[in-house]
């Protein structure tokens, strides 16, 4: 399945708050929900994540920087299952990871952590996805300048050869009409002396 980065130019009010101005954030980024009024609320998971991500570094216990995606969800106000929908976008511009760790009953949990300790190591990761992204199409863009051009260059050799083929032809038919020409033209006088011939005998 093919990326799909969908950056929106959407800006903070005045004096804007910090919820006011993640959810900027996750606009910008393209990570609101394309169906309107699916959830206003989905700005608090990055908040969360950098709670979270602020605890773990502060208690030196990295399990704390996970969240599940139940937890998420109940951030987000949605359902767990609306949530795994809209995480791919998360994880596809790096701003986000997934891991998984042991508990203490030795069960695996499964869950999603900021990618970086703060949300400007998490969206410089994002930036550089990005980057990269528009890097490639570059090369791409170069890659068709260059056939273009030599797509163009190849129709004028294509013209040129056409044209002196079609000329060389126009000479082989205008050859064999003169000689059809020459050759009427002999046999009418053979067929003329012939006839005289008659008449004098």
């Amino acid at each position: 399945m093919s990326t799909k980065y969908i950056l929106t130019n959407i800006e903070p009010e005045l004096n804007a708050t910090s919820d006011e101005l993640a959810d900027v954030l996750i606009q910008r980024l393209g990570l609101m929900p394309r169906k309107k009024g699916s959830t206003e609320k989905m700005h608090r998971v990055l908040i969360e994540l950098y709670e979270k991500s602020k605890t773990a570094t502060r208690e030196k216990d990295p399990k704390k920087a996970i969240m599940a995606v139940e937890e998420m969800a109940l951030h987000a106000g949605i359902t767990r299952q609306t949530m795994y929908e809209y995480l791919r976008r998360w994880l596809e511009l790096d701003l986000i990871s997934k891991t998984s760790y042991i508990d203490p009953w030795n069960k695996v949990i499964i869950g999603y952590k900021l990618n970086g300790s703060t949300i400007e190591q998490a969206f410089e990761r994002a930036r550089r996805k990005v980057h990269l992204h528009l890097d490639e199409t570059q090369k791409y863009v170069v890659e068709l300048q260059k056939l273009l051009k030599n797509e163009k260059i190849s129709d004028k050799i294509s013209e040129k050869a056409a044209e002196k083929a079609m000329e060389k032809a126009a000479e082989m038919n205008q050859r064999e009409d003169e000689n059809t020409n020459e050759n009427t033209h002999e046999n009418t006088n053979r067929e003329d002396l012939s006839a005289e011939h008659k008449q004098d005998v």
